[in-house]
């Protein structure tokens, strides 16, 4: 990870993609299925914010409403040089996916009762910002502490495999 200027912080994917911000607790409490990588409609501050890395998928959600998908809930700070002509931190976003993907979305949601919950965000290589959304299903408290069992042991395996040699 490389510190960039403003204190925040951005980090190249396995596949060289920038990415600015990660719901890491999306994947502890859903059980994610499909993947999907939508385009997202911003104005030019909203950019400029996302370039200097300062934005949260905390409680963000994706959401179908009159066959277009919105992001609702996505948190973008306010561009400091902006000033009167900054956008609104929170406010719902457009989604841009093929019909073909929004309405595998929306019967997914409508019939299995599935959530469709923001991943990441990030700029692809042409530099472009890229949501992913996670077609994924609750996970009960059985399951999450069945998880963290698992990740701690597969830790403690990894430690005892490296002290031996």
């Amino acid at each position: 990870m490389s510190a960039k200027s403003g204190g925040a912080k951005k980090r190249k994917g396995d596949d060289g993609k920038k990415i600015i911000a990660d719901n890491r607790k999306a994947r502890y409490n859903y059980a994610i299925g499909d993947v999907f990588e939508a385009g997202l409609m911003l104005v030019g501050t909203e950019v400029k914010a996302l370039r200097s890395g300062q934005a949260s998928l905390a409680d963000a959600f994706a959401q179908v409403k009159d066959g277009e998908l919105f992001l609702h809930n996505c948190y973008i700070s306010e561009y400091a040089q902006a000033n009167r002509f900054n956008h609104e931190t929170r406010r719902k976003r457009k989604l841009l996916l093929h019909r073909r993907e929004i309405d595998k979305l929306r019967a997914a949601v409508d019939r299995k009762g599935m959530t469709m919950v923001p991943l990441k965000i990030y700029f692809n290589e042409q530099g472009r910002v890229k949501v992913e959304i996670g077609l994924g299903s609750g996970k009960r408290m059985a399951d999450k502490r069945q998880a963290e069992k698992d990740r701690s042991w597969a830790r403690d395996k990894a430690r005892v495999m490296r002290d031996r040699g």
